[in-house]
């Protein structure tokens, strides 16, 4: 098993249950990402592959590993970003891999879902291929609107209707540079090109497609595409070693704990941490804040005196004393917070996070807080109501209830076997939705 994955924590951490499980069935597990996961690939059992280190942004924030990024916001920074760090690294990426089976010559790949020198390497090579997704579904549907829109499903006569107009309008307008570059890269390889939408055009589908979410959380389709799974929760690895923080006992007081997160890449200082905090100054509440990233203390301001700030608490260690996370809707995050039953408030980023946000509302575990009204007020608010209506938090321990009864290493894992013991034939009953 050759395992690829883009070098950021939201495409890694998924895939490490399922690489221990798979390790652990006596499975040879190589896996090609980027150097500062090499200790957590090592500790799920897998052999590490460096990628090339002009390919590595591995442990860097958005802004650091591209500075012309900066700033950027909405459309373009979901479209730049796309170009820039999935579809432009792809032939380097597949030549690593082509490089990686030359001495491994591995039954299958598995990828996170915008890996594409995987897919590329699979469609080269004829290996069958698993992605794993790292967020939300990403295949286009009749049923739903495309990614980016933070719209809710519909599959009526209207909602269809709309779902193809912003369909067309997308990839004949604003995506039509991300459709151009797709057929672009693919030349660059040698592959012919796709007539299909934008962002399916870079890669034909997959053999499997595993999604690391329960099917409450995810919407409904009539059209999902064949060897689709909803596994349940891949929420990574525990560290091997953890030392608390200093406030750790504060955890257990008699007062409700909100975890402030900004995920591990993106950057939403401004537009979401600092009026966050302002919001909760003076609040009867424990504040925990993850920046993820180095955030200087000058950006923050005076840190109210509820508030404890971390780069990072293993998820797994914390969110069992959680009341409710305030994020800007990473989706590993999402999925961890109701997995241990926490509803949230989002306030959704750039990429497809308007998407998680609007299943968090879909869902009816939390409450979002669209990025154009965010105001201390209205976050304020919005934690407020998730703390003391009951039904947000009912509704997350509904959902933590089939996070628990799903075991999704080991159905990943029979999946994934299935899938190179038929050369990718993947029966389509096997759909779990």
């Amino acid at each position: 098993m050759l395992i690829a994955t883009t070098p950021a924590p939201g495409h890694v951490v998924g895939i490490l249950d399922v690489a221990r499980e798979l390790t652990l069935r006596g499975h040879e597990v190589r896996w090609y990402t980027g150097r500062s996961f090499q200790g957590q690939v090592e500790q799920a059992g897998a052999r590490f592959e460096p990628m090339s280190p002009e390919l590595d942004f591995g442990g860097k924030s958005r802004e650091e590993a591209f500075p012309a990024h900066a700033g950027l916001t909405g459309l373009t920074s979901f479209t730049v970003g796309v170009r820039d760090i999935f579809y432009r690294t792809a032939p380097r990426q597949m030549e690593d891999l082509l490089e990686v089976l030359r001495r491994f010559p591995a039954d299958c790949i598995l990828a996170d879902d915008m890996c594409y020198g995987a897919c590329f390497t699979a469609e080269r090579t004829g290996i069958p291929l698993a992605w794993l997704a790292n967020s939300v579904y990403i295949l286009g549907s009749r049923d739903t609107a495309p990614i980016g829109w933070g719209l809710p499903p519909s599959a009526t006569p209207l909602g269809r209707a709309r779902n193809a107009v912003l369909r067309f309008l997308g990839d004949h307008l604003a995506m039509r540079g991300i459709r151009r570059e797709a057929d672009r890269v693919r030349a660059e390889v040698g592959l012919p090109r796709l007539r299909a939408g934008a962002m399916e055009n870079i890669t034909r589908p997959p053999a499997l497609y595993l999604v690391g979410t329960v099917p409450s959380f995810e919407y409904p389709r009539s059209d999902l595409l064949p060897g689709t799974h909803f596994v349940g929760g891949l929420l990574g690895l525990p560290p091997e070693h953890f030392e608390p923080p200093a406030w750790w006992d504060e955890l257990t007081e008699d007062r409700p704990v909100v975890l402030l997160t900004q995920g591990t890449t993106a950057n939403d200082v401004d537009w979401l941490l600092v009026p966050a905090l302002r919001s909760l100054a003076g609040q009867d509440v424990l504040v925990v804040l993850t920046t993820g990233s180095e955030v200087p203390a000058e950006r923050l301001g005076p840190l109210p005196a509820n508030v404890r700030v971390e780069r990072f608490v293993p998820y797994h260690h914390l969110l069992p004393h959680v009341d409710v996370m305030v994020t800007n809707g990473g989706y590993n995050g999402a999925n961890a917070a109701l997995a241990h039953g926490v509803p949230l408030v989002v306030v959704p980023g750039s990429e497809e996070k308007p998407d998680v946000a609007a299943r968090v509302k879909w869902s009816g575990a939390g409450v979002v807080v669209q990025r154009r009204a965010v105001s201390e007020t209205r976050l304020r608010q919005a934690v407020t109501s998730v703390l003391h209506d009951g039904r947000y938090r009912r509704r997350a321990q509904e959902l933590a209830r089939e996070y628990r009864d799903s075991d999704a290493p080991r159905r990943a894992a029979e999946l994934i076997e299935s899938m190179a013991d038929t050369q990718g034939q993947i029966p389509t009953g096997g759909v779990t939705r």
